[in-house]
């Protein structure tokens, strides 16, 4: 039996790929090699923040099913592959996975199949990598099979943008593999943006996070010496954002997290350095200031605590929020494990709140969790406000605590200190 499309990996990207596809009439099956998210997808269980339980059982009324076996692939008119690309050790991105779908793919490829790459990358690897691997099957891409290109931009816990109406960038490696793709994503996105091939919606969605990468990266700097200066720089990024044109604010804090920040803008770094042989400066100079943000951070806290007579060693100090975005549970790349393990280093009595996160490991082990908000917030030396959840009334929790250090601008008062 035949089925418009199969989606390749069931995280945070192919999830919400799947459901979209699925209210606009599409057939769906999903293909995950960890088979216990297939059993629990197929339970009616969610593992990602943006889809909650009821909508997979949803889905699954929509006909959809998950699956770990391979062969189900060759059913599929389309074939997305949207699997994690983390960085390796020498600052690339690991591509182990995105070469065992396409082999997949290829073990499975039969003619007139579309496959997409959405998985974020270097520039060149659907033309070099995944096409290379895909004719392994004896098939060409642009006579027998078609190839695309078509980032993600998942925002998870955007509550008003998702992949209906985010515009969905697609590139092929010929121009009907782009009308293809175009047509597919049509059926589901509000908006397709064509580009001249993959490379450049491979470069496009690295563009996008290395401008925020580096646009963080300045008022993170610029926060080091509006403190020195006594200058409240939120207050100053609140007077420049009243310029209706020209600039648009970005905010400082401990640190950068999730998947794309403070790695995307590496792939294209390494891939400058690699292919041409010199760097990408504005690239590594941010990454340079936002990977000290947590260090940075401690001290802040290590100075607040010793103006008021206290030594950060045997300090008590409570972490509130520890996910890397707010309202979401997603950790990756959080900036508060290497905050609590720089404030553990330095010898302070590390806890955590956090509504959303029943266990946090960080410094190498488990961080002791409280579920008495107001009771530690008030016994706590010192309470840093690492992520704003919406359970937060920050003004409210800095009035109760004996010291509060604000590091995501949500404060007013005079009771907290701020970035």
């Amino acid at each position: 039996m035949s089925v418009d499309v199969v989606v390749i990996g069931l995280g945070y990207v192919g999830l919400p790929l799947a459901q979209q596809a699925l209210r606009a009439g599409l057939s769906v099956v999903g293909f995950d090699i960890n088979t216990a998210v297939v059993d629990a997808l197929n339970g009616g269980i969610s593992h990602v923040d943006d889809l909650s339980d009821g909508d997979v059982a949803e889905m699954l009324q929509c006909g959809f099913r998950a699956t770990a076996d391979e062969t189900e692939i060759g059913a599929a008119a389309t074939t997305v592959i949207s699997v994690p690309t983390p960085l390796s050790e020498d600052g690339g991105p690991d591509l182990e996975a995105v070469k065992a779908a396409a082999g997949s793919v290829a073990r499975n490829l039969r003619h007139g199949m579309l496959v997409v790459l959405e998985s974020t990358t270097y520039p060149g690897t659907t033309d070099e990598l995944v096409r290379p691997i895909l004719e392994k099957s004896g098939l060409l891409a642009g006579v027998d099979f078609f190839l695309a290109f078509s980032p993600e931009r998942i925002d998870p816990g955007n509550e008003h943008y998702g992949t209906h109406n985010t515009p969905k960038v697609v590139g092929g490696d010929t121009a009907e593999s782009t009308e293809r793709a175009a047509a597919f994503y049509g059926r589901f996105v509000e908006t397709i943006v064509r580009t001249k091939g993959t490379r450049e919606a491979e470069t496009a969605k690295l563009l996008e996070n290395t401008y925020r990468h580096i646009n963080v990266a300045l008022v993170n700097e610029m926060a080091r010496f509006c403190h020195e200066l006594s200058i409240d720089l939120w207050d100053v990024i609140n007077a420049a954002s009243t310029k209706p044109f020209g600039f648009q604010a970005f905010y400082p804090g401990p640190g950068v997290g999730g998947h794309c920040i403070p790695i995307d803008p590496n792939y294209l770094s390494h891939n400058v350095r690699a292919r041409l042989g010199y760097p990408f400066r504005f690239v590594e100079l941010a990454q340079e200031i936002n990977a000290t943000m947590p260090t940075y951070v401690a001290s802040r806290a290590q100075n607040i605590l010793n103006d008021a007579g206290i030594a950060i060693n045997g300090a008590t100090v409570l972490l509130l929020g520890v996910t890397y975005k707010p309202n979401i549970a997603d950790q990756r790349e959080s900036p508060a494990v290497p905050l609590a393990r720089r404030l553990t280093a330095l010898g302070a009595k590390v806890s955590y709140h956090d509504p959303r996160i029943e266990r946090w490991t960080a410094a190498g082990f488990d961080i002791p969790k409280t579920d008495d908000l107001e009771g530690a917030v008030a016994s706590a030396d010192l309470v840093i406000l690492v992520q704003n959840h919406r359970e937060y009334d920050a003004n409210r929790l800095a009035a109760m605590a004996k010291r509060f250090f604000d590091t995501r601008g949500a404060t007013s008062g005079e009771e907290s200190q701020r970035l």
